[in-house]
């Protein structure tokens, strides 16, 4: 049986102290030729392979990256976790990932993990502000994609200029009664791509919006609650694409055909809409953008100046055209509505 050697046994055979073996090896300490010379040797001697990740906590790092999210499942939180995967292995860092199921119990033990392993920094996807005590237990925290109240820089998307985009878009083919579905309305990306959207028709709001959490589930139930109060929408705007698909379950059950029936526009883009009976127009989110920004935030910013905490990085996006979104007249003649005068 091969005996495994300690750092004592290394500093044994080098007759140097256990300090000394540890702090050349990490780095720390610069010795004369013959002592570096006399560990070199002793451990090729031994054969010692010393313990990295005891290491790095000794010197009160982890070289790992904590991203705690909701929901893996989502297309578009897969995506933005492979992102910062990727950008975190070129700074030399490993990600550990923890999905909470918007679960806040779950997401305060991934926290507390994240603390008692020494991340070098947090990545966090809530809906809900964090405890302020979050905060002060580790040293960088960044915020990505929902705008919540914390003492944290954050990462969003233009949620205002895509749905002023969305607006844009539906007035120009003729539109002008619109529903939401889309988050809940609390959230910060509701209000802001509702107040966008009220911009691109013009300052007409939407005639209804139905609002819930950004699940598939969620789409069917805001889709069934959107026909039975159908107050002559020829258009819908779809807060996320995991909801879309709820909804045009729905629409296929019942027979509205896209865009014969209802124009449509979802937002995100993550998943394959392009492939889709009609191909779905979607305000398209630069998702590997966003999860690069935050890495790069977290590892570079300067964190000992307090107006870093206040920086907030906000992305564009861009609308994708594609089959669902039906001209109904007017459009040649008045595509800009800003240019119609309104009681």
């Amino acid at each position: 049986m091969k005996v495994r050697h300690n750092l004592r046994d290394v500093a044994r055979q080098a007759e140097v102290s256990v300090t000394t073996v540890s702090r050349y090896l990490n780095g720390t300490l610069d010795l004369p030729a013959g002592t570096r010379g006399r560990i070199d040797a002793a451990v090729t001697r031994l054969g010692y392979a010393p313990n990295l990740q005891a290491r790095r906590l000794s010197l009160g790092r982890s070289d790992s990256i904590a991203l705690v999210l909701p929901d893996i499942a989502n297309p578009f939180f897969s995506r933005l976790a492979a992102a910062i995967a990727a950008r975190a292995e070129e700074a030399g860092k490993m990600v550990t990932l923890h999905a909470t199921m918007n679960r806040p119990e779950r997401e305060a033990a991934a926290i507390d993990l994240a603390v008692r392993n020494m991340a070098d920094g947090l990545i966090l996807v809530t809906t809900d502000p964090p405890p302020e005590a979050v905060l002060h237990r580790l040293a960088r925290v960044v915020i990505l994609d929902e705008d919540v109240a914390a003492d944290a820089p954050r990462v969003l998307c233009d949620n205002r200029q895509g749905g002023e985009l969305a607006g844009r878009h539906l007035w120009a083919a003729g539109h002008r009664r619109i529903g939401y579905i889309g988050g809940r309305e609390d959230l910060a990306s509701t209000a802001a791509r509702l107040e966008g959207l009220r911009e691109g028709m013009g300052g007409i709001a939407p005639v209804s919006i139905h609002a819930d959490v950004h699940a598939k589930a969620s789409g069917r139930h805001l889709a069934l609650r959107f026909l039975a109060r159908r107050a002559g929408e020829t258009a819908l705007f779809v807060g996320s694409d995991e909801l879309c698909v709820g909804v045009l379950e729905v629409f296929r059950e019942r027979g509205i055909r896209v865009p014969e029936d209802l124009s449509l526009i979802s937002f995100d883009d993550v998943r394959s809409l392009h492939l889709f009976a009609p191909a779905i127009t979607a305000i398209t989110q630069p998702v590997e953008d966003l999860g690069r920004c935050a890495v790069d935030l977290l590892l570079q910013g300067d964190w000992d100046d307090p107006a870093f905490r206040a920086t907030t990085r906000r992305l564009p996006v861009h609308l994708t055209e594609r089959a669902s979104v039906r001209c109904i007249g007017q459009q040649e003649t008045d595509t800009d509505p800003n240019k119609e005068k309104r009681s």
